[in-house]
């Protein structure tokens, strides 16, 4: 690029992908900078509260305005005083814990406890055990103390084997898509931010009446979970090119696995998809409120050295114990979240960790955190098997936000496309394929690890389903048919997503 324009794309604004380590395809030559990779593993003890309906109780209790509690919202202290295990309680598990040389510490709040040390140690300290289940998959058995176990939840990121360590992939740097042509970085700062920034989402979807009463965001904090890292330059030369706030101080970093050194290099190493998606959800979040502050908790971990799923854990249990953002955003998740790819040998199975992760988004509710993750970007993916994606972020205590696709005329693949009004986002209708294939989309459905909540029962619609069968399952992917028809239907399960806004590449953002 040339002068001061911007490397930019249009890309969705909900897409889904586990932070590994990737270099450029086109960097043939380049070589991994000698660094000593770390050898600690980082494990999570999720707790039991001291009352698992009187939480729920009390988090519904905030937001009903007949309660007496009705936000009133608790710190981290109050909360591991009236919901977390006691400080004995705690100290038991970590005196356990340092017969085997382990580290631990209690997150704010009692209700998890985060463990590193050498993989060996955790084995003998868990006692760790690989068993087989089913056919092919593979999970760790673990044990602890009577005592112990009794107050345990879930144990994250322990292995009862090393893990085969797995390769670095390559990765070749993402193109603009054929049908869409470069942002224009000539255009004025309004002109581009309405174009394709900041001001495209303002003014669809009634934001701008905020900004006109001078509410952007001053004196919030956004945290924002990645599971990558990013470069804050190309985060402030963005907010430059949609003239909001670019002060550079408005971004802070934290690690809560490996620290900053790692993840300057990963971003030595090329240009990665989770590093533009960790930048896209930064840009926006600053971008939208530009009188906010962004805190990223930035979970990754070298050589993978630390499971996909205890990272994921690690980072958002330590926004919601930090207490610091009051609303938290993520569109990462570990893995890809489909019940087959569930992590080989992993110590917590999908539902132990969907448990444990909705007690973590119980301690936000009560804190008064309001959680905003993507609902995906495929659509149900195993529906044969009636496996859907982001099966275990289904949580009632979040706020999963879908995809939409707005209105355009473009040709694409020699053919005129056009969408009359704001839909769902769904592109098959755009780009047919004549072999079994997958098509980009929103996620959305019934949950099947997380019941209705209270809050969606007698709610007209809930737990029904009205339909387009446009996809037929063949062979590993789906055909267009060529005369779906309209079906109806019931199911059960947490609804969602709850809200959409746009997310389709056709008509997404610049990054």
């Amino acid at each position: 690029m040339r002068g001061k324009q911007l490397a930019l794309s249009l890309l969705s604004g909900v897409i889904v992908l586990s932070g590994s380590l990737v270099v450029n395809a086109k960097s043939t030559s380049y070589k991994l900078p000698k660094v000593e990779l770390s050898k600690t593993v980082v494990a999570n003890i999720a707790f039991k509260p001291q009352s698992s309906s009187g939480l729920t109780d009390y988090v519904y209790d905030t937001v009903d305005p007949t309660s007496t509690n009705f936000h009133q919202y608790l710190t981290p202290d109050q909360f591991a005083e009236k919901f977390g295990r006691t400080p004995e309680q705690i100290s038991a598990f970590q005196t356990y814990l340092s017969q085997y040389h382990l580290k631990s510490s209690a997150y704010p709040g009692n209700l998890a406890l985060k463990v590193w040390g050498t993989r060996q140690n955790l084995i003998k300290a868990f006692n760790a055990k690989r068993v087989k289940v089913g056919k092919k998959d593979y999970r760790t058995k673990i044990k602890l103390p009577g005592k112990l176990a009794s107050q345990t939840v879930s144990v994250i990121g322990v292995y009862a084997t090393k893990p085969k360590a797995n390769k670095a992939k390559t990765s070749v740097t993402p193109t603009i898509p054929k049908d869409s042509t470069p942002p224009n970085t000539d255009l004025s700062k309004t002109t581009f931010a309405k174009k394709y920034g900041a001001m495209k989402f303002a003014d669809r979807y009634q934001l701008s009446n905020l900004y006109s009463k001078g509410l952007t965001g001053q004196g919030q904090r956004i945290g924002v979970i990645t599971m990558n890292d990013f470069k804050t330059s190309d985060v402030v030369k963005y907010w430059d090119q949609n003239g909001v706030n670019a002060d550079s101080s408005r971004v802070n970093k934290i690690y809560p696995v490996e620290n900053a050194k790692a993840g300057k290099l990963l971003l030595s190493l090329g240009i990665s998809a989770p590093q533009m998606e960790s930048t896209l959800d930064v840009d926006q979040s600053g971008a939208v409120a530009p009188g906010a502050n962004i805190d990223a908790y930035i979970g990754i971990s070298l050589g993978n050295v630390t499971s996909s799923t205890s990272i994921f854990y690690t980072a958002f249990m330590n926004a919601v114990s930090d207490d610091r953002d009051k609303q938290l955003t993520t569109s990462f998740a570990p893995n890809v979240e489909l019940a087959s790819r569930w992590e080989q040998n992993a110590s917590a199975s999908m539902q132990q960790y969907s448990d444990a992760f909705n007690l973590m988004l119980e301690q936000a509710a009560a804190e008064g955190i309001t959680v905003f993750r993507a609902s995906g970007d495929y659509g149900p993916r195993e529906l044969p098997s009636k496996q859907f994606n982001h099966v275990f972020s289904t949580s009632p205590y979040q706020v999963i936000t879908g995809g939409t696709t707005l209105p355009y005329t473009r040709i694409i693949d020699g053919k005129i496309v056009t969408v009359n009004k704001e839909r769902a986002w769904g592109d098959a209708y755009s780009d047919p394929k004549t072999k079994p294939s997958t098509y980009a989309g929103s996620g959305g459905g019934f949950s099947i690890l997380n019941p209705t909540p209270r809050y969606q029962q007698g709610i007209s619609g809930v737990n029904t389903f009205r339909a387009i069968d446009l996809l037929k399952y063949k062979d590993g992917g789906y055909l267009v048919q060529k005369d779906p028809q309209i079906i109806f239907g019931t199911g059960s399960g947490r609804n969602f997503p709850d809200v959409s806004a746009n997310a389709d590449n056709h008509t997404g953002y610049a990054l």
